[in-house]
């Protein structure tokens, strides 16, 4: 049998898992214990790309920090998109208790008034989007509005972005764009269509929008079976952020063709673009809007769409039907994010820290000939790393050898695309915090450049 590359050995979307350098880390920085611990994990736990083999092992999880069981911290800049509150708010943890004291599971066919509360508040956040549907993770989310669409238009197909990520279920993975998720797994769900993203620093719309919207035209135009189309609003693995141009353009071209825009915000709503919902500040609204990972809190697993109510006339199709639907933990988990983020005013807090992190950030662009590009909104950035700032080829024997010498003092976080050093910290994160963590990053990159 012909020996095949490993996916885990080639660069893809997120950490490089085996190379010599991750082995090293392995070797060297992590405890006996732990290694102990890893070791179990590898034998019991399935292997998959992207989360084997794991970095470390944690004992606990505070506001923006990460400890592992020799008591280390690491600033956790990744933070699986959960931690807008940070880790173990006190806040969150106190209603989860109250709410496990009281009704801990909700049966299908009845209510409850926790889930009550929480379609109430958050059906109040979103203008024009008025009917819910709880569900307990992101692909089940977007797996449902897909749904929602064909019903609603009576379309069957699905235009998509080349490169994206929207869920890891079959069907989800069937329309997205990131070709690791696919690989190996036969014929994918029919008729979906995609098309090139509208990237800014590199690929074949390079800062030009409008032939990116040319094309999306082209194809809504040529074909009538599309209902949907699905995209992140901002785009969260390498911090591509489109213009309120493009925006407002996609949703008269939907609306023009009948076409339903389904926005995945599952990783970015909840204030890390500095507003609570992303495509805030784009003045359009979606037909539905899909959010989930941060919406629990960081502690229950919670997801949920938001949509039209003239869109609620389905009663005779099940569109979710999940078990925990109307899990009053998750709900009282959601709930109680929403009341912490406007009580501690956390989106002025990523505004004002937005300021900061462009500023450092843009110092280090400045300083270092290895950044190509720097862009984000909030507390969501991307630093592109290439050899050669014409010729634009990636660095990403660089972007790793940084990442871990950035672990070795204490700051975590996602490369992706292979060259790009994604940033996403809690948004409780103090100004001191993210001073402390940016210039973590500062010395690996001088550490790295002078060697």
């Amino acid at each position: 049998m012909k020996e095949k590359l490993s996916k885990n050995e080639m660069i893809v979307e997120g950490d490089i898992n085996l190379s010599e350098a991750r082995k090293t880390w392995l070797k060297d920085q992590v405890s006996t214990e732990a290694k102990t611990l890893l070791e179990k994990d590898a034998r019991y736990f399935m292997h998959q790309a992207l989360s084997t083999p794991c970095l470390d092992v944690l004992a606990n999880a505070q506001g923006a920090l990460i400890t592992n069981t020799s008591g280390k911290d690491y600033f956790d800049f990744h933070g699986n998109n959960v931690h807008q509150l940070g880790f173990s708010h006190p806040k969150l943890v106190a209603a989860l208790k109250q709410q496990l004291d009281a009704l801990t599971f909700s049966t299908r066919r009845y209510t409850n008034e926790t889930a009550i509360n929480f379609a109430e508040k958050l059906t109040s956040l979103t203008a024009g989007l008025d009917k819910i549907l709880m569900t307990p993770n992101g692909s089940s989310a977007v797996g449902i509005a897909l749904k929602l669409a064909r019903a609603v238009t009576g379309k069957y197909k699905v235009l998509s972005f080349w490169d994206s990520f929207h869920g890891a279920s079959l069907d989800v993975v069937s329309v997205s764009g990131e070709s690791v998720f696919r690989e190996e797994m036969g014929p994918m769900m029919p008729g979906v269509e995609r098309i090139p993203p509208p990237i800014t620093y590199r690929g074949i719309y390079e800062n030009n929008e409008e032939k990116a919207l040319e094309y999306l035209e082209y194809v809504l135009a040529k074909d009538n079976q599309i209902g949907a189309f699905l995209a992140e609003t901002v785009r969260n693995t390498d911090a591509q952020i489109p213009s309120k141009h493009f925006w407002k353009t996609a949703r008269k071209l939907c609306d023009q063709y009948g076409v339903l825009l389904i926005l995945d915000e599952i990783p970015i709503a909840l204030g890390r673009t500095g507003k609570l919902f992303a495509y805030e500040h784009y003045d359009i609204i979606p037909d539905i809007l899909c959010l989930g990972k941060g919406l629990g809190g960081g502690i229950i697993p919670q997801a949920a769409i938001v949509t039209k109510k003239e869109f609620d006339q389905f009663n005779h199709i099940s569109l979710g039907h999940y078990t925990f639907e109307k899990s009053p933990m998750g709900a009282a988990a959601a709930s109680t994010t929403l009341e912490i983020i406007e009580e501690e005013h956390l989106l002025e807090h990523v505004v004002y820290l937005e300021g900061m992190m462009q500023a450092e950030l843009n110092q280090l662009q400045a300083d270092f000939e290895l950044i190509g590009d720097v862009r984000g909104i909030g507390l969501l950035w991307g630093i592109e790393l290439v050899t050669s700032r014409v010729t634009k080829e990636k660095a990403s024997a660089q972007a790793e050898t940084i990442m871990y010498e950035c672990l070795k003092n204490g700051l975590s976080f996602k490369v992706s695309k292979g060259n790009v050093l994604q940033l996403c910290p809690a948004l409780t994160i103090t100004e001191t915090q993210l001073a402390e963590a940016l210039n973590i990053l500062r010395t690996a990159f001088y550490k790295i450049t002078q060697a």
